[in-house]
Parts: structure tokens; C-alpha cells; sequence
């Protein structure tokens, strides 16, 4: 009986891997309309057909760009209301949500993140912003997912608890936050969800069949040179408000990078690692199948980077921009090192009919 046992187990296991190799076969990159301002820390979304391009660490933060994929061209909008990077977005009913993020502070050490409690919505209908109840607390580098008109903002980072501290920096500790603070659309009121079990900023994540899912990110600090990344994958189910037993990791350790859902898979890109030994950013491309609990691995982006924008229009993958090495290189260092790209790598997945 455990010989049987264990043959129908490596039979399904065959299946399996047939299944996901079949899935990414023949995938193949191309190249859309370059981004007009390269730069990381970008964050990108899906809202009436169109992708939208916002945040940014240049001199020009809280930017926002509009691409329209049937005429490949970029277009720029109304800017964010605060110059701000590292914010939380979902769509809703053509409109964007747009919660928290980190600006630059106006005291404190230079080049610190300072958190912000702010919530808006953009309308792109008429490129218009309008101020949304803050967020119970300040901060960034969240996950925010959409479910029956509810917003779940969950993690992220903050200044240290109790500390005096305006913004993050390397000279500073961090909070990692496990809290799932929940705004509710029609009511513009927030309230509280069961807290995440793994503190953690810069993760990805995605909504399948109304539950959502946190994949990866950066734990022990915001900043990546203090930090180290994750491979946890936890589940959070809305309806019972209850958090699911610890999923398959993901095969790649990262945090920073680009992502978006597709015909009941998440689709995370990039992002960035620093250790002693290796600063970089990374190539791999990803997808996390929460029906299987099972991962694929995809064609690999053309160019390494991390801050980069990601979102799916149809079953196009389009990852925008970033930083084509760890923010921790200290590029900065040489002005003549040019490391934000301009590319804008697209990958066509196989037709659903679903999304």
C-alpha cells in the first residue's frame, strides 16, 4: 500500500512539472515605448485598459504616467499630492487608491524615508486626485489588495515604536509591521484585520478567488543593506478574517520588485538583494499558482532590476523602468554611472479568459 502510495505521489509530482513546463514554453520577451522619466522605485497598475506608472525616487517622486498599450505611447499626468515613493495601490471601479509611502523628510539625516498616513484616490477619467480618510498609522512599503470593495493594506515599515525618529534611515532602526489595517470604499472608514504572522516590507502580493496572498519582502529593516529578504508565502482569507497555514516559498528570496495577477496566478519580477558579499538586482520571473500551491519559472527579464514597475493589460506582462542594480551599490558614489533604465519589457502569457 506505501509503494502505491508513493508511486501516485511522483506521478502527480510528474504531472506537475509537465504541467508548469508546458505553461512556459514558447514565452518570449518584446520590447514596448521606453518610460519618458527612468527611475526606481516605481509602482505599477491596471485601471480601464491602460497601465499607470507612479511613485519614483529621482528628483521628480510621486510621479504619474499613463501608457496606452494600443498606441504604445506614454503620457504624463497629474502628479501624486505629495511627492511621495514606496506606496500602496489597488483599482477599484476605474479609479486608483493610492495609501501611504515614504517622503523626504524636511529634518532629520539626509536621505531618510518619512512615512506617511495618506490616502487618495485618482480618477483617471479626469486626472483628478481627492484626499481619502488617512490610514490609521504612518508608513510604507505595504501590500494593499482589493476584495468585495475593501482595501487590505498590510505590513510595510514605520519609524521605531516609541522612538523620536521623523524617518527611517541607515541610522536608524525600523518597525516591521504585521498589521492588515482594512479600507472600506463606500464608507471611506478604515478598520481592523487579524495581523499578518511575519513582519515585513517590500513584498509582493496578490488577490485569487478572494484571498490574498504575501510573498516575499524584506524583513529587519526597510533599507536593503540592513535588511535580509524572505521566501515565506502566507494566505489571508478575507471571509473569516483568518490567516492559512505557511505555502510553498517562493524559489527566489527577493524583495523590491514588480508583480501582478493573471488568470488565478501571481506574477512577481526583479527586485533586489545585499548582502556582506553580493549587491545586485535580479532577473527571474516567477509565478505562484495558489491552486496547486506550486511555482513556475518563466523566461527571465531581458535586464536585471529592482523598483520596477509592474501590471498586466490583458495577458500582457509589463514590467516599466527601475534600477538595474541594489540601491545599496552606491552608484551614487560616481555620477558618471547611469543605472536607471528606461526599458519596457513586455511578456505575453497564454489567453484566459479570466483575469
Amino acid at each position: 500500500m506505501m509503494h502505491r502510495s508513493r508511486a501516485t505521489l511522483a506521478t502527480a509530482s510528474l504531472l506537475l512539472l509537465c504541467s508548469a513546463a508546458a505553461f512556459t514554453q514558447g514565452l518570449r520577451w518584446t520590447k514596448a515605448a521606453p518610460f519618458p522619466e527612468p527611475d526606481e522605485e516605481l509602482y505599477g497598475i491596471a485601471a480601464n485598459g491602460k497601465m499607470y506608472v507612479l511613485g519614483g525616487f529621482g528628483t521628480a517622486r510621486g510621479k504619474n504616467y499613463e501608457y496606452d498599450a494600443a498606441a504604445d505611447k506614454w503620457t504624463k499626468k497629474a502628479p501624486m499630492p505629495r511627492p511621495a515613493h514606496h506606496q500602496a495601490m489597488v483599482e477599484y471601479q476605474g479609479k486608483i487608491y493610492v495609501f501611504g509611502g515614504f517622503v523626504a523628510p524636511m529634518t532629520g539625516p539626509q536621505g531618510g524615508w518619512e512615512p506617511i498616513d495618506n490616502a487618495w484616490s485618482y480618477d483617471p477619467a479626469t486626472d483628478q486626485w481627492r484626499n481619502l480618510a488617512p490610514m490609521p498609522i504612518k508608513r510604507g512599503s505595504a501590500a494593499a489588495n482589493l476584495v468585495n470593495g475593501k482595501v487590505y493594506v498590510m505590513g510595510g515599515a514605520t519609524t521605531a515604536e516609541g522612538s523620536k525618529d521623523v524617518a527611517i534611515s541607515g541610522a536608524t532602526t525600523a518597525n516591521n509591521l504585521v498589521r492588515n489595517d482594512v479600507y472600506d470604499i463606500a464608507s471611506n472608514s478604515w478598520s481592523a484585520g487579524a495581523p499578518m504572522a511575519l513582519p515585513r516590507n517590500h513584498m509582493f502580493s496578490g488577490t485569487v478567488n478572494g484571498k490574498i496572498y504575501i510573498i516575499g519582502g524584506r524583513v529587519g529593516h526597510a533599507f536593503v543593506a540592513a535588511s535580509q529578504n524572505t521566501d515565506i508565502v502566507e494566505q489571508y482569507d478575507p471571509a473569516t478574517n483568518t490567516w492559512g497555514p505557511q505555502l510553498t516559498k517562493m524559489p527566489t528570496a527577493r524583495s523590491g520588485g514588480g508583480w501582478a495577477t493573471y488568470a488565478g496566478k501571481i506574477y512577481v519580477a526583479g527586485g533586489e538583494v545585499a548582502t556582506n558579499s553580493l549587491v545586485g538586482a535580479f532577473r527571474a520571473v516567477e509565478a505562484f499558482d495558489p491552486a496547486t500551491n506550486s511555482w513556475s519559472i518563466l523566461p527571465s527579464m531581458p535586464m536585471p532590476r529592482h523598483g520596477v514597475a509592474g501590471a498586466m493589460i490583458g495577458n500582457k506582462f509589463h514590467l516599466v523602468s527601475g534600477m538595474i542594480t541594489s540601491a545599496a551599490a552606491g552608484a551614487g558614489q560616481d555620477r558618471t554611472v547611469e543605472v536607471h533604465v528606461a526599458q519596457h519589457d513586455v511578456l505575453e502569457l497564454p489567453a484566459s479568459g479570466t483575469n
